[in-house]
């Protein structure tokens, strides 16, 4: 899973740090969650090309997620793109389509679904489930999480003192099936270990520090949180439905997550005060780093 963050300010952008959207590229396919303004031309400093995107998840309707929506779509298209978009996103996205397709001569020539979500998982396949989870902003808000589906490991020496041949055979049962041998029928949980954890990533959008967000973040490998103001602004932070670095951090902790990445960086006192929010972080939860735009992180599963 391949996390690349195209934009990490918060509402307003500066010349090193664009509006929000990260890509992630994971089981054959490009995932976008959020498209601030400028996101189509993020993407070309990356290895991530727009084209190969299947769906993009919406956080909430602030401008500084979806004012690049638009242009993206439209672009799209204009490329030659056939294949279908999803765009899945809070109560509501479909007012957003309207406007969308509405504004100036718009040409979207392939097919795109908006998909309305609340609470709960949004699409499932054999491989990952990504789930949504509303959380505590000033407007209906969501966070987004995307958990690998890691299969038992299988037990071949105990598969062949059941009698079971090498080859097709062991395929069959790890995943899921019966098989007979001489008469006799093995069952999968006779050869398979217990389940395994994969990668999870969970990315907040804008909320306050929360129990929902604490309970939907459980065991990440990756949590991208916002981090909007530093702790001496916390009542700002509360104002606005925003996050600390140091709610951030303790989301991290006490959701058990592996690393921490906080992004949504407000830009009204430059980099000095993005590095007070890191340290400040990381008085609670050590494994933190601060996001970047174009920043690569490569989340690989324990064996």
């Amino acid at each position: 899973m391949e996390v690349t963050f195209l934009g990490t300010s918060s509402a307003v952008h500066s010349k090193d740090r664009n509006h929000p959207s990260i890509a992630v590229k994971a089981f054959g396919d490009v995932f976008l969650f959020d498209c601030g303004e400028g996101t189509q031309r993020q993407l070309l400093f990356t290895n991530v090309s727009p084209m190969k995107i299947s769906k993009i998840f919406i956080t909430h309707f602030h401008g500084d997620h979806i004012l690049g929506l638009p242009g993206l779509l439209q672009s799209m298209s204009l490329n030659g793109r056939e294949s279908k978009l999803t765009v899945y996103g809070p109560r509501g996205l479909n007012k957003l389509k309207d406007a969308i397709y509405s504004l100036g001569y718009c040409a979207i020539e392939y097919p795109v679904e908006f998909i309305e979500i609340d609470t709960g998982i949004v699409d499932e396949t054999d491989e990952y489930v990504i789930s949504a989870q509303s959380v505590r902003h000033n407007v209906p808000s969501l966070a987004y999480s995307i958990e690998e589906k890691k299969k038992p490991r299988f037990l071949r020496e105990k598969a062949i003192e059941l009698g079971v041949p090498v080859g097709p055979a062991f395929g069959k049962l790890h995943n899921g099936k019966n098989v007979e041998i001489d008469g006799k029928i093995i069952k999968p949980e006779q050869v398979l270990g217990p389940p395994r954890k994969g990668i999870k990533l969970t990315y907040s959008g804008d909320t306050r520090p929360c129990e929902e967000m604490i309970m939907f973040a459980k065991d990440s490998t990756l949590l991208i949180h916002e981090s909007t103001f530093i702790q001496k602004e916390a009542q700002n932070a509360e104002d606005y439905g925003h996050s600390t670095s140091q709610d951030a951090a303790f989301v991290a902790r006490e959701s058990n997550s592996e690393k921490l990445i906080i992004t949504h960086i407000s830009t009204r006192y430059g980099e000095e005060y993005a590095q007070i929010m890191l340290k400040e972080a990381r008085e609670i939860f050590e494994n933190t780093e601060l996001a970047r735009d174009y920043m690569e992180e490569n989340l690989r599963g324990k064996s």
